[in-house]
């Protein structure tokens, strides 16, 4: 069974890069770049982020000087072009337009990237535009973010029909899915050599270009209220986009994209947070020892990212206590052969769903549908390797304080039932940021019930969703609906 999500390869994946052994998943899987750990986590963040700024992440204000100007192409008539009459097992009753297609971000590179857009169900003209970005790096926002989460519609398990979502994030929002870098889902470049060239900054340039070109070719969208939102490494994605759009937004001879705020559910912020906070998140959910937490908090040096082979060792013994569990949703259990019955509506999450997904992007009346090109389609790509991705810092909050710092509000989602980026590695790094607290920690409300937990400090809203996983949205998709109203609100959720 693919992408079977289970612990067996998560712990090397917190030590060295060599004796790293994980598919690619939404979980963080590539990182290569320099570290920005001593400067920024040693320090508690005390100086200023734009001097903790990698060189694969110049500073804001000299950021134009060192980009190449945008690939701005010819967009007359694509948008009608790219429109959608149907999709095939589409049910009755649809009342929203949707539209696919490609925009071309390097012409001479070949390189083209492939959306999916849904309009509001009503008053779509009143409703603020959503970007989302899935993680992996090189899974598909659309297989994962559309189908899996947010998106209009869900895949009956036949792989041939569709039924609605109603808890779609299109019921408050036009939402726009990208499959980003190329090589991951319908995206593609012909100069094949792209696929081991790509990291974050190209990730972020070439999804900057897509945009110019996206609202030339749906002008009607560009000044409305725009937000970015993903998941898991698209959280990445998602800050260091806006950070793009920012630079950009200060040149008066480069479009003007209006950016509002970003969300980003349980993101991948810092590593060696991750491993601190991941670990412990184990033990206080007793999946790891009390033992065996003694002794990695005597040998493993997390402020100093120093990991001993005594450390490691105990690190690997927690791994073997916790066992074959998901890491997505610790309470939940992974898709098998003898749970892949005919169904249709499910109560809960269906952990099988990432095969009907697949199964229906696969026929060739879909692709037709789609305008895409006839490829295997898979969640996560076979050309983005983990070994090729070329730029990946250990953390990005000097990123998030820029933000802050441009007026760009951040809110962070976190399913408390996340064992991929837990909530307690989410909360170490928000308090690393060392951000004034504006509003204490309470509980908020979700049809009569307790939905989760929220705090709010200076520019910077953490939410917790109880009982969602890694896809936040796929586990409890009506408190995400709540969460993701509240935010476009620019309003807390509500209160108990």
């Amino acid at each position: 069974m693919k992408l079977m999500r289970l612990w067996l390869s998560w712990f090397p994946l917190l030590l060295t890069r060599q004796q790293w052994d994980f598919p690619i998943t939404q979980c963080e899987a590539n990182p290569q770049a320099k570290s920005l750990y001593d400067v920024v986590i040693s320090s508690g963040l005390s100086r200023n982020s734009e001097n903790a700024l990698s060189g694969e992440w110049p500073q804001l204000h000299n950021y134009l000087f060192s980009s190449s100007s945008v690939y701005v192409g010819p967009q007359k008539g694509l948008r009608e072009a790219d429109k959608i009459v149907s999709l095939p097992g589409q049910p009755l009753g649809v009342e929203f337009d949707q539209y696919s297609g490609y925009v071309t971000v390097d012409p001479k590179a070949g390189r083209s990237l492939f959306y999916y857009f849904a309009e509001s169900h009503r008053n779509s003209s009143a409703k603020p535009l959503v970007l989302w970005l899935a993680g992996g790096p090189g899974c598909s926002s659309f297989g994962y973010g559309s189908f899996l989460q947010l998106g209009p519609f869900k895949v009956h398990s036949d792989g041939k029909t569709l039924y609605m979502n109603y808890y779609s994030w299109n019921k408050v929002a036009n939402v726009l899915f990208l499959e980003s870098p190329a090589g991951v889902g319908f995206s593609y470049s012909n100069t094949t050599s792209d696929y081991n060239t790509t990291g974050d900054k190209r990730t972020a340039e070439d999804t900057y270009t897509f945009l110019v070109n996206w609202f030339e070719r749906f002008p009607q969208y560009k000044n409305r209220d725009f937000y970015l939102t993903g998941v898991s490494y698209g959280g990445r994605f998602v800050a260091q986009l806006a950070y793009t759009i920012v630079a950009h937004n200060q040149n008066p001879n480069q479009t003007f994209i209006n950016l509002k705020d970003i969300a980003i559910g349980n993101p991948i912020l810092d590593r060696h947070l991750l491993l601190k906070g991941n670990l412990e998140y184990l033990w206080t959910h007793a999946m790891i020892s009390d033992k065996t937490h003694a002794a990695i908090n005597k040998y493993c040096d997390f402020d100093n990212a120093n990991y001993s082979a005594s450390c490691k060792e105990y690190i690997s013994k927690g791994q073997n206590e916790v066992g074959p569990v998901l890491r997505d949703n610790i309470y939940s259990s992974a898709c098998t052969q003898d749970a892949q019955k005919p169904q249709s509506h499910v109560s809960g999450y269906d952990e099988c769903s990432r095969n009907y997904v697949e199964a229906y992007l696969n026929r060739k009346n879909v692709q037709e549908a789609l305008h895409a090109i006839d490829t295997n389609w898979t969640l996560c790509s076979k050309y983005i390797s983990r070994g090729t991705w070329k730029d990946s810092p250990d953390t990005v909050l000097p990123i998030l304080k820029q933000l802050i710092a441009n007026k760009v509000n951040i809110w962070i989602i976190s399913g408390d039932t996340d064992g991929i980026i837990s909530v307690t590695t989410t909360r170490l790094a928000v308090n690393a940021m060392q951000l004034a607290e504006v509003t204490d920690w309470r509980p908020w409300l979700s049809n009569q019930e307790v939905g989760g937990y929220v705090e709010g400090h200076k520019g910077l809203t953490l939410v917790t969703i109880r009982g969602a996983g890694h896809e936040f949205a796929s586990y409890q998709p009506e408190r995400s609906l709540t969460v993701i109203s509240s935010f476009l609100r620019n309003k807390l959720p509500p209160a108990v």
